[in-house]
């Protein structure tokens, strides 16, 4: 079966149209091509808590999605919102996905221990925060990728995976 993503940009600039959103495309081919996923949703929304909760809510609650991806809104700024947002959402904290992504990250650049990311479960669907940059896109991507499958497997209470397991 294939999961079912969502893939949500948070970018004022992004959705005022005043700048190419580059890091939802980004994501799209990785979980196409690594996942073998189908982009069930997309959206870029400005940095809004109220809006992003409520496209979250919409996506998990209504479309049923597997996974959904944030990018951006994870900094320091004062208009970064989206881990706030993603909080009030989530019924379940996964530090371990938001640890390795740190963890390897670290490794490139120091400024990664500026990210607040989180990633948690709703139902059964798993949202992560990734940043803004298409290269740290990337780079975290990479880290989680060989975990998703296993992880959507077992939020979808799949007998067989949790015999696996």
């Amino acid at each position: 079966m294939q999961s079912k993503v969502g893939i949500l940009t948070i970018s004022d600039r992004g959705a005022a149209g005043v700048y190419e959103d580059k890091s939802g495309p980004l994501i799209r081919q990785m979980v196409t091509e690594r996942l073998n996923a189908v982009v069930d949703r997309t959206a870029i929304v400005p940095d809004e808590l109220e809006l992003i909760k409520a496209t979250l809510l919409e996506w998990v609650d209504q479309h049923r999605l597997d996974l959904i991806l944030t990018t951006g809104g994870t900094g320091f700024a004062p208009r970064d919102v989206t881990p706030e947002a993603t909080r009030l959402v989530i019924q379940k904290e996964t530090p371990g996905l938001i640890l390795a992504m740190l963890h390897d990250s670290l490794a490139v650049t120091p400024h990664a221990m500026l990210s607040r990311m989180v990633a948690g479960i709703r139902g059964q669907t798993l949202i992560v925060n990734l940043p803004g940059s298409p290269k740290a896109i990337r780079e975290n991507l990479e880290t989680i990728l060989p975990a998703l499958p296993h992880a959507l497997t077992l939020l979808q209470d799949d007998p067989q995976a949790q015999q696996s397991h």
